[in-house]
């Protein structure tokens, strides 16, 4: 058989190779690994390393069942991708089971079951992180409080790898956690309280959410680093904000005692990590 028949596409040889192109992605992750790592805790770093091992060892299982050589495929970066980004979008408080079956359905099903790299229909991380929301959404509904002066209140090592690898009550996670910003805003508007009268609370900085507004500065700056090596092309991030950044605008404009700022989605949550990291996946 020819050689060219047992590797997936693509076969159209360029400069810049699969594995140069996720080297400099992992590059560009990691201001908002160490800006997240600080903010919401030392669990953020647990959970990026447990997603790349388990992301690893899921990848070389399925290549070896799909009888795929491991030296052409494992190390490509991709599953490494998958399995920080994945990590990035569960909570730190989240038990280590819930990363293992999250990148299993990753790489298993997302990913290998259609084919592997370049045939996935979706985004493999995405997959797997809608996974582990549907099927264990108690326990990704606690997230660190940052409520300090410098919005820094995270969780130390020990307290972390005990809270991921042990577990907590959830009394004693109520104890650790509390309201993210977008959660505490959906929560008071849902009360019918006009944002004039909380917006100002310790939970909320200059652009978005405190602490949260650093972690997309982050991500935005990593973006631009990608953009700048020609890793993406500009035109799908900046679509997707601009987007996003009217359309709150107009809403903001209608009322804005009950629709936030453009600033305030753009700059809490994840819109900044989806914007550069996600929608620029080919396959997205």
């Amino acid at each position: 058989m020819n050689y060219i028949d047992r590797i997936s596409s693509p076969h159209i040889h360029s400069p810049t190779s699969i594995n140069k192109v996720m080297r400099q992605v992992i590059y560009a992750l990691v201001p908002g690994i160490i800006v997240s790592t600080w903010f919401l805790g030392w669990g953020v770093l647990v959970h990026c390393l447990l997603g790349v091992c388990f992301a690893l060892a899921f990848e070389a299982i399925m290549l070896i069942l799909r009888k795929r050589p491991l030296q052409d495929f494992m190390y490509d970066g991709s599953a490494i991708i998958t399995g920080l980004l994945f990590a990035l979008t569960i909570t730190p408080f989240a038990p280590w089971w819930v990363s293992l079956s999250g990148i299993c359905f990753a790489i298993v099903i997302a990913k290998h079951l259609y084919g592997g790299l370049g045939y996935n229909i979706f985004n493999p991380a995405m997959a797997g992180y809608v996974f582990v929301l549907i099927c264990f959404p108690v326990e990704l509904n606690y997230w660190p409080s940052m409520l300090n002066d410098i919005g820094h209140n995270a969780s130390g090592v020990i307290d972390s790898l005990e809270i991921i690898f042990i577990g907590l009550s959830h009394e004693g996670l109520d104890s650790l956690s509390g309201a993210t910003p977008l959660a505490f805003t959906k929560s008071q508007l849902s009360g019918m309280a006009m944002l004039s009268e909380f917006s100002d609370g310790p939970l909320f900085g200059a652009l978005g959410g405190k602490g949260w507004e650093w972690i997309g500065l982050a991500f935005l700056a990593g973006g631009i680093w990608l953009m700048i090596k020609g890793i993406i092309k500009w035109q799908m991030p900046v679509i997707f904000i601009f987007t996003m950044f009217a359309l709150s605008l107009i809403f903001h404009g209608y009322d804005p005692e009950r629709y936030a700022s453009s600033l305030f989605n753009l700059f809490t949550g994840g819109t900044l990590l989806a914007a550069f990291f996600i929608v620029t996946d080919p396959v997205t």
